[in-house]
């Protein structure tokens, strides 16, 4: 079996270890989207650390979906140069470069919103908890017109030069909230068993895969589970993911959580807390997945790729304190890794 520092191929993409950087929300994009230094310097300095994808967090599709101000955004050409110039960046480190799509939904009608071109939106007229905003149930144009803005927004990150599109359906955000029977209470096709809340995010994949170059990986980021009553199981989606493997998600980046405001007992938060749900998935779809959740340890992600129970492994929060985790990582797994000429002296 591979190991967490060999390569992964992916479409023409050739990952050069399987070590990405989980997206993870930075809320520092000026007020029109667009990405700034912030952004040049904590991926940029990611990506000289080492990993083999840098996952860019979720960029919105949509101005009014935002679920702030702050939050980056691909819905105009003018949001294009500035990722650019960060991809180009890493691009000169030797790493691939992804990003997220995202739309808020319903959870874009959080209480402490602050942007004013808000319209919440969703599969059904639902909040997402007290205090939070009613969403407009989205009728079957409406959805049609959101699949458009997605495949909008990937040719927009194509034309940043990312290696890879990651569509966004975790979280409790608009494209998980339709996977969701905590969210989705439709009665058309569009809502019902696991197959028919799949939909949207199916014909979603359709769309872009059909939008993009061939040899543009696309990456679906869902939950594996809702960690909540009445929620998604990892069963019911491993049959969500192979759908959407079959409609042109190259990967399925597996994570959990967010459809309900109900936390999971602290208990069940540990080092590697969502891995069999992502073994789950991958078992039982048949599909290529991405690991994450508080996996720390090398041993640990070494082990994840080794024993096939994923194929890639997401690194987030360590990796905010530790950019070069991935370089540390495979000295510590005995694996030779060269770092930038600038760094040589030291290591």
């Amino acid at each position: 079996m591979p190991g967490l520092f060999d390569t992964y191929e992916v479409r023409g993409v050739t990952l050069p270890n399987r070590v990405v950087l989980a997206p993870m929300a930075q809320w520092s994009a000026e007020p029109d989207g667009q990405a700034n230094r912030w952004h040049l310097v904590h991926y940029g300095t990611r990506a000289v650390g080492g990993a083999g994808l840098v996952l860019m967090e979720g960029a919105n599709i949509d101005p009014t979906a935002r679920g702030g101000v702050d939050n980056l955004g691909v819905w105009e050409d003018a949001q294009i140069a500035p990722l650019a110039e960060i991809v180009d960046f890493c691009h000169d480190q030797g790493v691939k470069m992804g990003i997220q799509l995202s739309h808020g939904g319903r959870k874009a009608g959080a209480p402490d919103n602050d942007n004013p071109e808000i319209r919440v939106v969703g599969p059904s007229a639902v909040a997402f908890d007290d205090g939070w905003a009613t969403p407009h149930e989205l009728s079957k144009s409406e959805i049609a017109g959101q699949i458009e803005s997605f495949v909008a927004g990937a040719k927009r990150v194509v034309a940043a030069g990312f290696d890879v599109v990651e569509i966004h359906g975790a979280h409790g955000y608009l494209v998980s909230s339709f996977f969701s029977p905590l969210a989705n209470r439709r009665t058309d096709e569009y809502g019902g068993d696991i197959k028919a809340r799949s939909r949207f995010g199916c014909e979603m994949t359709e769309a872009i895969r059909a939008a993009i170059p061939d040899e543009t990986a696309l990456f679906i980021r869902i939950n594996g589970s809702d960690l909540a009553a009445g929620g998604s199981d990892a069963e019911e989606m491993a049959v969500a993911a192979k759908m959407l493997h079959a409609a042109g998600a190259d990967v399925i980046d597996v994570s959990a959580g967010g459809n309900s405001p109900e936390a999971p007992p602290i208990q069940s938060l540990y080092p590697g807390y969502q891995l069999e749900i992502a073994a789950t998935i991958k078992r039982i779809g048949q599909v290529p997945t991405i690991a994450v959740g508080m996996i720390r340890s090398p041993a640990m992600a070494e082990e994840i790729v080794q024993n096939g129970r994923a194929d890639l492994v997401a690194v987030g929060r360590e990796m905010l304190g530790n950019p070069y985790w991935p370089r540390i990582a495979a000295r510590k797994l005995g694996v030779e890794m060269e770092w930038p000429e600038q760094y040589e002296t030291a290591w």
